[in-house]
């Protein structure tokens, strides 16, 4: 039996990716994510730096289209190499 998909596309989508604060992780990441939806809005991005101040956030809102793109921009965020954690 097949099941109907969990997310109706296409849809908005809220992204949370952890990384490194060593780099600009927001432009790092932006510059990957307008890859894979290149609508992104630049003021639905938000960081926020860890209280020791070795990692940041980046949360941030797409448009998806589908399954594929959410997979694809997961795997290219993960690829990152300062990139630890794509929620």
């Amino acid at each position: 039996m097949n099941e109907p998909p969990r997310i109706t596309f296409p849809c908005a989508y809220p992204i949370r990716v952890i990384g490194d604060t060593s780099v600009d992780l927001r432009t790092t990441v932006l510059r990957i994510v307008r890859e894979h939806a290149p609508d992104v809005d630049e003021a639905t991005v938000s960081v926020r730096e860890s209280r020791a101040g070795g990692y940041c956030s980046v949360r941030f809102s797409i448009v998806a289209t589908g399954e594929s793109q959410l997979r694809a921009l997961h795997g290219a965020l993960m690829a990152e190499q300062s990139v630890r954690l794509v929620l």
